[in-house]
């Protein structure tokens, strides 16, 4: 916590109501930077690969699927780097300064000429976004008041699903009808627009003035959080493998037009902004239960579509299953997170970012793998499925760890579940 703040005994309801809604617009934009290019992927492969696109279309959506790791791995290493030397800086400041470099690189994404450097810039339009989302998350936290961390976590990644609903369909049709370049300028606008609020609306808030770098950095040397982020790491690859290559899938599987893309992006946005609140609502009473629930339905949702995704129903029904199960794992594995980390809260809100963008790396490129192997676009899914499977172990695996040391005197109990307390730093 910070060493002071405004929270839930000094502010209005109203106030808290209206900066939740600021923090989650910067989760707004944030969604559409991050999808959008998913459902434009024959489109940037197109304009930026135009020669290899002529010749081998699926190799060139494939090449083009290195944007949206360049992206991930942009999280990946921004968000640990970030929270862990602005800890100290008062919030809602470090809040402002990640928004402005949103808008800027951003804006380069949309106006660099060439594949290599809109990787480059993508890149680096990724590195605020984990430092965003897990600042933000701490906010809302301390906004909300005790008792209520999952759900102000949900409330924040809430415009990252809603961005899924609205966002990202309307921004993919403006993409496809103006030029996928216009799509990012009004992604730029959006991060824009969310500066101003934020600037407006937060209040202050203090970070904390005890964190150092080799404080932040301390929760590496927990098993738990490794536990945490793997979970994240390898089992959010299950929505990715299926995200990343969703327009070739609608057009070449199901048989429906690009004109359907919009539709079905709109179907997963749904699943995820149904399945985030409930995650978060549920994490807040198990968070080790929340996990398993929304695995099971994972894993059968990916079973379902890799088997039924030449029909329109099959199709529909597994996407939004997956983009259900997956968003309702997102705040329960934040919490965890924030749960075995202790005093190093910053990093560890962060890290549940970079977590899930090894994910988004990891599907991106194992599905791009199959689909340039000749394997067709329903073998994604299937390395989706796999990937969740393993994720689903690590689950297991984490929560018997936390029994075993119980039993041998070695935790203490926190919140709802019992988390570890031995560190390795």
């Amino acid at each position: 916590m910070p060493a002071s703040s405004d929270g839930p005994a000094t502010l209005s309801p109203a106030r808290i109501r209206f900066a939740l809604l600021a923090l989650a617009l910067g989760g707004f934009g944030i969604g559409s930077t991050e999808f959008v290019a998913m459902g434009l992927l024959p489109n940037l492969a197109q304009d930026l690969l135009p020669g290899l696109y002529a010749t081998a279309p699926d190799a060139a959506n494939a090449q083009a699927g290195w944007l949206i790791s360049a992206y991930a791995l942009g999280v990946v290493v921004g968000a640990p780097t970030i929270a862990a030397a602005a800890a100290r800086w008062p919030r809602k400041q470090l809040l402002l300064a990640l928004l402005a470099a949103f808008t800027l690189s951003t804006i380069a994404s949309a106006l660099l000429p060439a594949f290599g450097l809109v990787l480059v810039a993508r890149f680096v339009a990724a590195l605020p976004h984990g430092a965003y989302f897990g600042i933000a998350s701490l906010v809302a936290a301390d906004l909300m008041g005790p008792g209520k961390r999952a759900r102000g976590v949900a409330l924040v990644l809430s415009g990252l699903t809603i961005a899924n609903v609205i966002g990202v369909p309307l921004i993919t049709w403006l993409g496809q009808t103006t030029g996928w370049r216009v799509s990012y300028l009004v992604v730029a606008a959006i991060f824009a627009a969310t500066f101003v609020a934020v600037a407006t609306l937060v209040p202050l808030q203090d970070g904390n003035p005890h964190a150092t770098m080799r404080s932040e950095l301390r929760a590496f040397g927990r098993l738990q959080v490794w536990f945490a982020l793997m979970i994240g790491a390898i089992g959010f690859g299950g929505l990715f493998a299926v995200y990343t290559y969703v327009a070739p899938l609608v057009m070449e599987v199901t048989g429906l037009g690009a004109g359907a893309v919009p539709l079905v992006l709109v179907v997963i946005g749904v699943g995820m902004t149904i399945g985030n609140l409930a995650g978060g609502a549920l994490a807040d009473w198990s968070v080790r239960r929340t996990m398993y629930l929304f695995f099971g339905v994972m894993l059968l949702a990916l079973t379902g579509l890799a088997l039924s995704a030449q029909s329109v129903p099959g199709l529909l029904i597994g996407v939004f299953l997956v983009g259900a199960a997956a968003s309702g794992l997102s705040p329960a594995i934040q919490t965890r997170l924030m749960d075995v980390s202790h005093d190093s809260q910053s990093i560890a809100a962060a890290l549940n970012h970079s977590a899930l963008n090894v994910g988004n790396a990891l599907g991106a490129f194992l599905g791009g793998v199959v689909v340039a192997a000749g394997y067709g676009y329903v073998a994604p899914v299937w390395i989706g499925l796999g990937l969740s499977i393993i994720g689903l172990l690590l689950t297991v695996g984490t929560f018997r760890l936390d029994r075993t040391l119980r039993r041998s005197g070695l935790v203490l109990p926190y919140g709802t579940d019992v988390i570890q307390v031995m560190d390795a730093a």
